[in-house]
């Protein structure tokens, strides 16, 4: 599953160069705030080796609000893989430095031990974070299993900005009584179990809540009924889903549904869009899902209606398997469901058995004008393309049709996944381009040997990207 090792973006604290001792003194007569900022930025074990230099050091670590990211305490040899036998003694030292510092906890990130055979400091470190006020909470169990209870005591910490929790089983509904999450603006749930309604009941105790990420539910499709004042981007990567629903989210911009599991055998994802007026991205969505708009059922050659219609999205996103018949029929009446999308990207997705003949450029062209397509898309991209029929059947009708179309950025699949060689996929591209409408449009045809998907949650999260689909990480 791509997006599962790098989908828990942990920010991690700046660092500077290991302090010596004749350095800590040089600045002391520098501000206090000035020297606490220092201190925030050190790794863990650095900035708490300055309370044994002089009793101004240490009053200084213990006023300054704490940084504590447990990868720190590992061998520099091991900080980026873990092992079991780490457990032991990086539990103890995240233990003595959460009782001995007074708080407030600015940053915790612990992420590293194997927390099934620590339950009891599991539990008191929830109570200290709560008692002292942890504000950027990461809590990954690691490496297995999933169902290492986690104590309810994770809702009571009401001092939460951003929580992101992974490979635990959560604490039941009932553990939300009372529990209110008023500071709360970025929730991750990365490979829990837990019950339905969970996620739901998290963010109605979430008023200022502004990103939800969601990976690996699998335990059970997922059922969501979003309903939020201040939610702006939700994003959900290899989960079964059942039901999502968005109730009423005023402010919702992004809804990014990516690397959807197979729910059982003979259902099918269904997706609500009852009211979010301001919904800007949307993907990536899939012909064998249902979507209803308000309260319409989009069905192949439905009737394109008003009511039928999300206007306020721009970049549209979609999952076709061009080999299967029902889902490219089911695409015309997507793409009519957004009249004013101007990006559009698809990736063709996989298709382990074709079902009847391909699907080629007259259906497009019988299936009447795709407003737009014609009128308003200015960038496309086609990831995975193969040099199917159904897929250069599709490019030709854009091409013919687009008549405001700037770019169109065609990344080629492996060529170990296609029956074509290299140059006879190339020479297919190039095909679906020879009648073009917009003489201007800029065309280029790209291997790669990136997965297929640009998007990332940190990117999906970063509203100062416009695009998510058409940025990689790595450019970022």
């Amino acid at each position: 599953m791509r997006g599962a090792d790098a989908s828990l973006h942990l920010q991690q604290p700046p660092q500077l160069p290991p302090l010596r001792r004749h350095a800590l003194h040089r600045p002391r007569r520098l501000p206090r705030d000035v020297l606490r900022n220092v201190l925030a930025r050190l790794p863990v074990k650095d900035a708490a080796r300055t309370a044994v230099l002089s009793s101004r050091w240490r009053a200084l670590w213990r006023s300054t609000p704490l940084v504590l990211a447990d990868i720190h305490l590992l061998p520099k040899a091991q900080a980026l893989r873990p092992k079991p036998s780490n457990s032991p003694a990086v539990t103890a030292a995240v233990s003595r430095i959460l009782e001995a510092h007074p708080g407030p906890f600015a940053c915790v990130h612990l992420i590293c031990s194997q927390m099934d055979g620590y339950r009891a400091r599991l539990a008191r470190w929830l109570q200290l974070l709560a008692a002292k006020g942890a504000q950027d909470l990461v809590l990954v169990n690691r490496p297995w299993p999933l169902d290492v209870p986690l104590p309810a005591t994770l809702f009571t910490i009401t001092t939460l900005t951003r929580l992101h929790v992974g490979v635990w089983k959560l604490p039941g509904t009932a553990a939300l009584r009372g529990a209110s999450f008023p500071r709360l603006r970025e929730l991750g749930l990365y490979f829990v179990e837990m019950e339905q309604g969970l996620v739901d009941s998290l963010v109605a105790r979430s008023p200022v809540l502004e990103i939800l990420n969601i990976v690996g539910c699998i335990n059970g499709g997922l059922r969501l009924r979003l309903v939020s004042q201040s939610l702006r981007c939700v994003q959900i990567c290899g989960s079964v889903l059942e039901d999502i629903a968005v109730v009423k989210a005023p402010r919702l911009e992004r809804l990014i549904l990516i690397e959807s599991c197979k729910i059982a055998r003979g259902l099918c994802t269904r997706l609500r869009i009852v009211d979010a007026p301001k919904l800007h991205i949307f993907g990536y969505l899939e012909p064998g899902q249902v979507l209803e708009v308000g309260e319409t059922v989009i069905m192949p050659g439905i009737k394109a209606s008003a009511s039928a219609m999300l206007t306020s999205v721009k970049i549209l996103t979609l999952n076709v398997r061009f080999g299967v018949r029902n889902d490219v029929k089911m695409v015309p009446t997507f793409l009519k469901c957004f009249p004013n999308a101007e990006r559009l990207h698809i990736v063709s997705d996989k298709c382990d058995k074709s079902t009847g003949e391909h699907l080629t450029v007259k259906f497009w062209e019988e299936s009447g004008p795709i407003e737009n397509v014609v009128s308003r898309v200015n960038v496309m991209t086609f990831r995975e393309f193969k040099g199917d029929r159904g897929e250069v059947g599709f490019l030709e009708y854009v091409f013919r049709s687009a008549r405001v179309m700037e770019m169109v950025a065609i990344f080629m699949a492996n060529p170990s996944s296609t029956p074509f060689s290299e140059d006879e996929a190339f020479v297919k591209a190039q095909y679906s381009a020879r009648n073009i409408a917009c003489k201007s449009c800029k065309k280029c045809i790209i291997w790669s040997s990136h997965p297929a998907v640009a998007w990332s949650l940190k990117i999906g999260a970063d509203f100062s990207f416009e695009d998510p689909f058409t940025v990689r990480e790595e450019d970022s």
